[in-house]
């Protein structure tokens, strides 16, 4: 076990942000692709899921208020803000236990609701941790491949949450997929505790007068904290850029969320074929685009890269929604869906290392957590605003729109302001 030191292994950071992202899929794959796929299979109406998808996602757009305290208690005798993640994955997966009170989920709703909330909060600090490790302990020549392992791992981690657990909800039912879930949860918890981030890093804490302090016994005030997280992120030249990403994210999830209504509800697709779909086939070779994707970034740099990434799924969507007329056709269909899942892996493996970059020394959770907290709540955003536009709109006509803004932020990001500010975020590349 001594050797298990995340800043002298770089297999081992490959692998320990691997299985950590692995983590987080589960259950994200679970609530928000089987469960919704099922609530939609029975019915209910699209505002209704998108309802629910909104607020158990909204735990993660909240990620800015756990990025402050995480970085205020960052020092540990474990590892710095190792102690935030070995304790909230553990709660998380207790919070998992909650579901089990849950025997039907729609007649159940509201407290099927709570339960994912409540785990969710946890799984959301765990994530804003692992964030901020990953920023202090991966070089900057690797954020790019570390990065492709880390929504590797997210991706894996759907896959088994939205397949794996879809079919054990449809074939023994929910509380044999709720009770799978928290008992992978724990399993993958112990690893945590074997792994260091420095070789003096002890595995358990020590209590009492013989404990030694902590090896950076600086922790900086809240106010100093919040006072450097709001220039760092108001600077003008780094809001365009973070601008264009989170565009990007919210018409990607917006036309994910209503493709699969449009699947289950229009086309009548069964909800349980749609999440192996979407969590089986075309995992490994959205696996390999992703792992290509990290050595991409660090190789041409990831500004480049997304604005590639941004030119080809856009113009896949504008086609794909102008032959809608095929989208009955099962073979049309699929190739869209298993394109499409590859939208977010993509976009991702090239704007986090730019986000990334973005971060400051000593706020660099705080900073990278407000990021993501924020590009989550387009996510939450794009669910609740598509069930509401759907009662309006046709999902083609939807797609198209959000085609022609994914394209205009293209060329956006050619912009010499924001292409400035991409470069010197990812000089390595």
């Amino acid at each position: 076990m001594r050797h298990l030191v995340l800043r002298e292994s770089t297999g081992l950071r490959y692998f320990t942000f691997f299985y950590l992202y692995v983590m987080q899929g589960l259950p994200a794959g679970f609530g928000m692709t089987a469960v919704v796929n099922y609530l939609i299979g029975r019915n209910l109406s699209a505002a209704t899921v998108a309802t629910f998808s909104a607020v158990v996602g909204l735990p993660w757009a909240l990620q800015f208020v756990w990025g402050p305290l995480i970085d205020k208690y960052q020092d540990s005798i474990i590892g710095q803000r190792k102690q935030w993640v070995v304790l909230t994955q553990l709660v998380a997966a207790l919070a998992s236990l909650a579901l089990l009170l849950v025997h039907d989920p729609v007649a159940q709703l509201p407290l099927l609701k709570l339960a994912f909330v409540v785990h969710s909060v946890f799984a959301s600090i765990q994530d804003a941790s692992v964030d901020a490790i990953a920023i202090s302990v991966v070089p900057e020549a690797e954020r790019g491949r570390v990065n492709a392992f880390m929504r590797g791992g997210f991706l894996l981690g759907i896959s088994a949450g939205a397949a794996g657990l879809g079919w054990v909800l449809h074939r023994y039912g929910f509380f044999e997929a709720a009770l799978t879930q928290t008992v992978l949860l724990l399993a993958l918890t112990v690893l945590t505790f074997f792994i260091r981030l420095d070789h003096t890093d002890q595995l358990v804490p020590t209590f009492g007068r013989s404990a030694a302090a902590p090896r950076h016994a600086d922790n900086p005030s809240v106010g100093w904290l919040f006072r450097a997280l709001f220039r760092a992120i108001t600077e003008p030249r780094t809001l365009r850029l973070f601008g264009v990403i989170a565009a990007a994210y919210l018409c990607f999830g917006m036309f994910g969320w209503a493709y699969n209504y449009h699947l289950i509800h229009v086309l009548h697709w069964p909800d349980s074929d749609v999440s192996i779909l979407q969590g089986g086939w075309g995992t490994l070779a959205t696996l390999g685009i992703t792992v290509t994707g990290g050595i991409l970034a660090d190789r041409i740099g990831p500004a480049r890269l997304q604005r590639r990434v941004l030119l080809v799924l856009g113009v896949f969507l504008l086609l794909f929604c102008s032959l809608s007329f095929l989208w009955p056709q099962v073979p049309f269909a699929i190739f869209g869906l298993l394109v499409w899942n590859m939208a977010d892996p993509s976009l991702s493996v090239a704007a986090l290392p730019l986000l990334m970059a973005l971060c400051q020394p000593r706020i660099e959770g705080s900073q990278f957590t407000t990021y993501m907290a924020l590009v989550n709540l387009c996510g939450v955003s794009g669910a609740y605003l598509t069930g509401l536009l759907l009662e309006y709109l046709s999902v083609p006509v939807l797609g198209g729109a959000c085609s022609v803004v994914v394209l205009l932020l293209f060329w956006v990001l050619g912009n010499k302001a924001v292409r400035a500010t991409a470069r010197s975020g990812s000089s390595v590349g």
